[in-house]
Parts: structure tokens; C-alpha cells; sequence
């Protein structure tokens, strides 16, 4: 039986693995690499460290497989959504990849806002009017970069690789529904958006389904992953679609809480629902036939990882062990998960974060549970928000690296009142990936038959009543915070 290869273009590392036809996960790569901060605000990648990173990654799959690069029968890419990369006719790289946490096209959004409104926006794309979004970096490159005026076209990371390896251009209606320039209901590129930002279709690539094939692998394919020529790539999809498919959902109840460098929570619902408080966003999912409604995440892995090089905490092992040892509520202490601006309880893209509460009784167990529980609290907004739509949300799956945690799948339980279940396997971005790769080559039916085989793993964790009642009282601490410093962090 041929292989099937899944591909994430994650944030700080590229992540592979090879799933059998009946969708066992035999092996697994990966390589790290880093991002760039050139100002405040500011994150860059340059994608040529992707590319150097896709081949070792894929050696050491086939490696642990014991396999050869022609076992190897479909192969599906995934990754980070909302960045923008120009590029010449050709395909050729111009610019470093604005990627998702990118803030610098902030102020490019006032004339968009002027000509449309922000509620005008929303109601067509489903999404907030926000500079991390594609359209505004292509309008903040184009006025202010070379690169930006003479790009024959601007790709998302997936949709960059993807012609990397086939020469094809395409994009799935996912990765473009959260362009900013989308129409939600249409289905398509929408003028009335594309002339807010003074864009033209041409410049993004034509809309494709994420389970069709792009193209196959091409001469220059083969060079950067040591595969054969002619192998199937499917058009691929975000990591935010991605990893739920990769984690078995394609069904509703189950909200997906994808604890990565970001956590991205979000539900299915058959009705591209819109949230009146603006804190979820709705998006075309996998298949067509649902919709996800989700925010689309905070830096959360990202304020573990940058707390525990802090305080020089050796690993998370660790971090765990301290933030163990502090009971729930961490004696009063309280941490905003905004490092990168808020996302949670409201998109307000000047805020940051915060401890509150410190004394002197506090120390690094304190610091590390405040984290841990201030980013729960996040996933409690989400949560609330989608009851308030009435979008099911009967259970948690939790997925990406952080899930391995028996204390974050704890915490989270508790704070939502929901059981938590994890996903089969925590690199489910790459998983879904693969599963796009074997559809799109004719090896797997269709993606509900292949999530019906990557349904939950191993026991439901029960919230505990007790520690709920606990973490309603300092999730209301935790909003009442928020509402008193947003004078200080703006409104937009």
C-alpha cells in the first residue's frame, strides 16, 4: 500500500508524518526554525527556511518508517493561515512572509473602515476587520514595499508551497474565507470588498476545493523533498481546518482546542452563523458541507514558551511539575493572554499582557499556573460565545502539543465545565493533511469517511464541580480586569 504524507507548516517548525491507507500514523519529522521580530509588531519568515526544513523532515519520516521516497503515494499540505507572501510571475520569492501575528498593516485599515464600516465587513465575510488578516498585508506591501508594487501575485504559506511543488496555483475556499476580500455567502472572490482595498482576483490564486489536486510533483518538488516526480499534492488547507479534520471532526458538539503557539478554538455548524460580539469568526471548512466557527487564536503555547525561558524553567515537564504544586485560582494571581494583542475576550489589537494580583507570596509555580489558567479563561470566552449562538458545544477535543498535558487538559475541563477528550494524535494538522492527500489522489473516499477513523483516543477527562465553581468566580476577576485597563489599550 502507498503512503500517504502530510505536511504543517507550523509557526516555529515543520512538522511531517506518514499515515498508512487505513490511517494508522507510522512515523513522524520534523525541524525547527524561528521567527523574526524586525519591530514591535512585526513577524516575519523568510519561506526558504520551510524549504530547507521540508526535506530533513521528510528523511527522518521515512527513516522511522523504514521506507523508501517512492512508497510514498499522496502527499497534502497544511499550515499557518493569515500571512501573505509576494511573489513574480514566475513563483519567485519577493518578500519575507508577513506571517499570522504580523501587526503592521494595522493602520491600513482605516480606509477600509471608512468605505465599508467594520459591521459592512463582517456581515460579508464573516470575519473581523483585523490587519492580521491577508488583504490588509497585500494593501500595506503594496503601498509600502518594492516587492509588494511589482508582485505578480500574493500566496498564503500552504498556497506558496503548493506551487513550490507543482507549479500549480491554487487556493481552498478556507484559507480564502479568511482573506478579508471573500464573500462568505457567495462563495467567491467579492468586488465590493476587493475595491475597499484596491485589489484585484488576479493578484490571489483561483479557488479550489482543499481536497482537489493541485498538480503533481514537479522537477523542483522532487529537489526539496527528495520524493519522486509525479506524486499527487492536494490543494491543501490553514492549519485552523486542518487539525479538527486531522482530529476526527466532522460532526458538531465538539468544540476543537487546538493548543499550539496559538490556540485556535472554534465548533462546526451547518449555518455560517455571525457573532453579534465579534469575538468568534465564521469560515468555509473542509467538504463543504459546514461551516467553523472560531476565534482564531491567541498566543498561547507562545506565552507558556516565552515564560518558561523567562524564568529558565528547563522544560515543560517542569513548568508542569511548578504549576501543580499552586492550588487552582493561583492564590489570587492573574494573567491576560495578549502578548500579541487580545483576541479574547475582545479582538482589540493594542492590548497586552499582564499579571495581576502579584505579591510577594508568589513565585514561579504561581507565574506558570496563572498562565495556564489565563489562557482556559480565553477558551471559556470562546465557549460562551458559541452557546450564545446556539452552536452545539456538548464536549472539547483537544489537539496539537499542548494536549499531551494531563494538568491543560485539566485545567480546561474544569473552567469550561465540559469533558475533554484529546484527539488520536496531537500533529493533527499534518494528519489532516495526509487525509487531504489521499482524497485528492483517489486513496481515501472522501474526508467524513476518513474522520470517522480519527475519532477521539483513550479516556473522557470529567470536569470536577468543585474546582468549576472556583474558576467561574476568577474568570469573572479575570473580565472585570480586562474592562479596566481597555482604556488603555484602545479600541481598534
Amino acid at each position: 500500500m502507498g503512503l500517504l504524507l502530510g505536511i504543517d507548516l507550523g509557526s516555529q517548525s515543520l512538522k511531517v508524518v506518514l499515515l498508512d491507507e487505513p490511517l494508522a500514523l507510522l512515523g513522524s519529522g520534523r525541524r525547527s526554525y524561528s521567527i523574526a521580530f524586525p519591530r514591535p509588531g512585526w513577524a516575519e519568515q523568510d519561506p526558504r527556511l520551510w524549504e530547507d526544513a521540508l526535506g530533513p523532515a521528510i528523511a527522518d519520516a521515512l527513516a522511522a518508517v523504514g521506507s523508501k521516497p517512492g512508497d510514498v503515494a499522496a502527499l497534502g499540505v497544511a499550515g499557518q493561515l493569515d500571512g501573505c507572501i509576494p511573489v513574480d510571475a514566475k513563483g519567485h520569492l519577493l518578500h519575507a512572509a508577513l506571517i499570522w501575528m504580523d501587526r503592521r498593516a494595522d493602520a491600513s485599515l482605516n480606509r477600509v473602515r471608512h468605505r465599508l464600516g467594520s459591521k459592512r465587513v463582517r456581515a460579508l465575510t464573516g470575519a473581523n476587520l483585523d490587519g492580521t488578516h491577508m488583504a490588509p498585508k497585500m494593501r500595506w506591501l503594496i503601498d509600502e514595499t518594492e516587492a509588494g508594487k511589482s508582485a505578480s501575485l500574493f500566496h498564503q504559506p500552504v498556497t506558496y508551497m503548493v506551487e513550490r511543488l507543482t507549479g500549480a496555483r491554487a487556493i481552498d475556499h478556507g484559507l480564502a474565507s479568511t482573506s478579508l476580500v471573500y464573500g462568505l455567502a457567495e462563495g467567491n472572490w467579492l468586488p465590493e470588498l476587493m475595491a475597499a482595498f484596491e485589489l484585484q482576483p488576479k493578484l490571489l490564486p483561483p479557488l479550489r476545493r482543499s481536497e482537489d489536486k493541485a498538480g503533481r510533483l514537479n522537477a523542483e518538488g522532487a529537489r526539496l523533498t527528495g520524493l519522486p516526480v509525479g506524486i499527487p499534492v492536494a490543494v491543501g488547507t490553514g492549519d485552523d481546518f486542518s487539525t479538527p479534520l486531522g482530529g476526527g471532526v466532522m460532526q458538531t458538539g465538539i468544540v476543537a482546542d487546538v493548543l499550539g503557539t496559538a490556540e485556535v478554538v472554534g465548533a462546526l455548524d451547518r449555518e455560517p452563523r455571525i457573532d453579534p460580539s465579534a469575538l468568534t469568526e465564521t469560515h468555509r471548512y473542509v467538504g463543504a458541507r459546514f461551516h467553523y466557527i472560531e476565534n482564531p487564536g491567541w498566543v498561547s503555547g507562545g506565552a507558556l514558551e516565552w515564560l518558561r525561558a523567562t524564568l529558565g524553567i528547563p522544560d515543560f515537564a517542569a513548568f508542569d511539575r511548578l504549576a501543580a504544586a499552586v492550588p487552582p485560582g493561583a492564590d489570587g494571581l492573574l494573567f491576560l493572554p495578549a502578548l500579541s494583542g487580545a483576541m479574547t475576550p475582545e479582538w482589540i489589537a493594542g492590548a497586552r499582557g499582564c499579571f495581576y494580583g502579584l505579591t510577594p507570596s508568589h513565585g514561579p509555580g504561581h507565574l506558570a499556573r496563572a498562565v495556564l489558567e489565563g489562557n482556559a479563561f480565553g477558551l471559556q470566552d470562546v465557549v460562551l460565545a458559541l452557546k450564545a449562538m446556539n452552536v452545539a458545544t456538548d464536549r472539547l477535543r483537544l489537539l496539537g502539543g499542548g494536549a499531551r498535558s494531563d494538568l491543560w487538559a485539566q485545567i480546561r475541563a474544569d473552567v469550561t465545565g465540559l469533558p475533554a477528550e484529546r484527539a488520536r494524535h496531537s500533529d493533527a494538522s499534518a494528519v489532516g493533511a495526509a487525509i487531504l492527500g489521499g482524497v485528492a489522489a483517489g486513496i481515501l473516499p472522501d474526508l467524513a469517511t476518513a474522520a470517522g477513523l480519527m475519532g477521539a483516543a483513550g479516556f473522557m477527562i470529567e470536569p470536577d464541580a468543585h474546582r468549576n465553581r472556583l474558576y467561574r468566580e476568577a474568570h469573572g476577576r479575570y473580565r472585570q480586569l480586562f474592562r479596566s485597563l481597555k482604556p488603555m489599550f484602545g479600541t481598534e
